[in-house]
């Protein structure tokens, strides 16, 4: 095949596609329907304030910047991005971050971050926004459909640069998916797109980026199995009590045991792309 011929965004769509069909339709944001995930996932970010402390550096950041953070969690990005500039939007669809979110800015008391509890894909640019934003990101959170209009809506709202962090090759989930699945749903997992594909998309629109590649390894501890199981459950798209002792069982030879806690070691290759949108 003509690489010139293949359309790359539809690549992108297929793969999100047979991933979300192979999670039996559940899309990236519920998994985070659940609070007390949500509070965990804020926990471990806070564990890894290093990593943290580097993507706000490896942005072009000033005291008057104006920030769009799509998927922005419970604010492990923009609860610190707000103590150093002038504004930032926050867009998130996923209830149970939308609510750490909004305790973490009453809690540490910040009065110039605008929420907007929405998909990024549903997101109207003239009424749920106030751009144009100098810096526009999405870290880790393109789990979107139409990646091509997603991207094509991000530079809409941009008078600066834009950031967006993906994942390359197999990431360990990936691997735990791959070997779970045939047991748990009796069928293959399917990976969904990484940033091969997205690269090419931004290829073809006539965007080609900056690029950073790293490797990334994350920490999570539990205070039991009963909660390591309930915290994986719906990564897994586990449902039935059947389901949820094979996840027992291989959580169990997986978690290392450390000071009296359960912890699971994460990895992934880790790739950001920036450009500055010059309109």
């Amino acid at each position: 095949m003509d690489a010139e011929s293949i359309d790359w965004n539809e690549v992108w769509k297929e793969r999100m596609e047979a991933q979300n069909r192979a999670c039996r339709n559940s899309d990236c944001g519920s998994i985070w329907q659940k609070k007390e995930s949500a509070r965990r996932f804020w926990e471990m970010s806070r564990n890894n304030g290093g990593r943290i402390e580097k993507t706000i550096q490896g942005m072009a950041l000033t005291p008057d910047s104006r920030v769009l953070d799509i998927g922005a969690g419970p604010g492990n990005l923009a609860i610190p991005l707000a103590e150093r500039v002038a504004h930032v939007t926050a867009v998130e669809p996923a209830e149970g971050m939308m609510s750490v979110l909004k305790e973490n800015i009453e809690t540490y008391g910040i009065e110039n971050i605008n929420c907007v509890y929405k998909d990024w894909e549903a997101v109207d640019v003239e009424m749920d926004l106030y751009g144009p934003y100098d810096v526009v990101f999405a870290s880790y959170s393109l789990g979107m459909k139409d990646i091509r209009a997603s991207i094509r809506k991000m530079i809409d709202v941009s008078s600066g640069y834009i950031y967006l962090y993906w994942f390359a090759g197999e990431t360990s989930w990936d691997m735990h998916s791959r070997k779970l699945w045939p047991y748990l749903h009796g069928y293959e997992y399917q990976q969904g797109s990484k940033v091969d594909v997205l690269y090419n998309v931004l290829y073809d629109m006539g965007i080609y980026p900056n690029m950073e590649v790293f490797p990334f390894e994350h920490v999570q501890s539990f205070a039991s199995l009963d909660e390591a199981v309930d915290n994986f459950k719906p990564h897994y798209a586990v449902m039935s009590e059947e389901q949820e002792e094979i996840l027992r069982a291989y959580l169990k030879e997986l978690l290392e045991e450390k000071n009296g806690s359960l912890v699971n070691r994460g990895w992934s290759t880790r790739v950001k792309l920036w450009w500055e949108n010059r309109g």
